[in-house]
């Protein structure tokens, strides 16, 4: 019973002195509070609010009031670069980097900001210079991040597949997407400079990188082309309905001119054909239509576009109906369906476009790189309306 009474006696005495420890603490934290000036919740109040003027304002104050805050100047410098002011962003950094007195991480930290003033103002020599300076340091990583950007902007590809090497070897997460579109860029101004048997090694080194590099895979088939070897090329250009069937869509019609060439073209429409069964879209539907009406004729040709249309219901789909009833419609319905068509085709021309999964950047043209956030494959291979339709 004793023992209990103590613990009985116990229990207020603990209570108390965890009400005591928190009263410590909060007078602690309201006297850091009180240390800091006004204008910083004024300004952080602002930016709250998204009323970037006059956060800008009210950290100027504080950093003319107390010069010595880095953390201000740090503040304030970021927000005039996501203003656009770089030149004001690069004063405040280049001040905090001209105080004998800052301690190396402030320095390293000042040094990766001014470097992002550089890159943002589009001096690419000088934001080089900065991030080179920090990659042996605590901004390692980030600083091969930035470099990697400069080399894909300046489009120095072997110095870009460099820094993606050595930031996957930091510890960075993998790079090997990257470094194979890079290849592919190398090998595609290789084939524009009719160097085709240089094109097919860079391109083996993209392919070890990722082996399910559809652009990689394209761009062999083209550089057997371009030697000559057209079954090679035809045989390599299948091969991308075994690593993504959609993309099929981008390779047929290089599969169909190339038939054509061995003098097979009916195999190469049935292929197609089957392709379509397999992933219908707008793309591969154009190429084949093309290749029925020559082979096959009007009414094939009518009959194919009506199916997928069925299949598939999509304004794009509609305005190649009507596209394929203009050929043989009698002289007094041409006009009607003309109208018809170019009323749907005018709508059509905003839905036919590709469209970035990551950024939402819209584009008539096939990218491999986005053009809106520089993501690397990124575009699915079929137009926005489809997508909606299989949504």
């Amino acid at each position: 019973m004793e023992f209990e009474l103590w613990w009985l006696l116990g229990i207020p005495v603990l209570f108390g002195l965890g009400w005591l420890a928190a009263r410590v603490d909060m007078r602690a934290v309201v006297s850091e509070s009180r240390t800091l000036p006004r204008g910083y919740y004024k300004g952080l109040n602002f930016l709250l609010n998204d009323q970037q003027d006059k956060a800008v304002d009210a950290f100027i104050e504080i950093v003319r009031l107390d010069p010595e805050s880095a953390d201000m100047h740090f503040a304030l410098g970021n927000l005039f670069r996501r203003r656009g002011e770089t030149e004001r962003a690069i004063r405040v950094h280049q001040n905090l980097l001209a105080r004998p007195d800052l301690p190396q991480d402030q320095k390293d930290h000042a040094k990766y900001e001014l470097g992002m003033d550089y890159l943002k103002a589009g001096l690419l020599d000088r934001a080089e210079e900065t991030f080179n300076a920090l990659i042996n340091g605590s901004y390692s990583v980030q600083a091969r991040r930035a470099l990697l950007e400069i080399f894909q902007r300046e489009k120095e590809w072997p110095r870009a597949i460099e820094a993606a090497i050595g930031l996957q070897e930091s510890g960075a997460g993998s790079r090997q997407k990257q470094i194979a579109q890079f290849y592919c860029e190398l090998a595609q101004d290789a084939l524009v400079h009719l160097h085709p048997d240089q094109a097919l090694e860079l391109l083996d080194k993209s392919l070890q990188a990722d082996r399910v590099n559809v652009r990689a895979t394209m761009l062999t088939g083209d550089a057997q082309l371009a030697q000559g070897d057209v079954e090679a090329a035809l045989l390599t250009w299948r091969r991308v309905e075994q690593i993504s069937v959609p993309h099929v869509a981008l390779v047929a019609q290089r599969l169909m001119d190339g038939y054509r060439k061995v003098g097979r073209p009916q195999e190469g429409l049935n292929l197609l054909k089957s392709y379509l069964e397999q992933a219908s879209s707008i793309d591969l539907i154009e190429v084949v239509y093309k290749a029925v009406l020559e082979l096959d004729g009007v009414d094939a040709a009518k009959q194919l576009v009506s199916n997928e249309l069925r299949r598939t219901p999509t304004l794009l789909g509609l305005d190649k109906l009507l596209e394929a009833r203009l050929v043989d419609a009698p002289p007094n319905l041409v006009t009607e369906l003309s109208m018809v068509k170019n009323l749907v085709h005018g709508y059509t021309q905003k839905l036919a476009r590709y469209q970035c999964s990551h950024c939402g950047f819209k584009s008539r043209q096939f990218y491999w790189q986005c053009p809106g956030c520089s993501r690397w494959e990124t575009y699915p291979p079929r137009r926005t309306e489809e997508l909606n339709v299989m949504n």
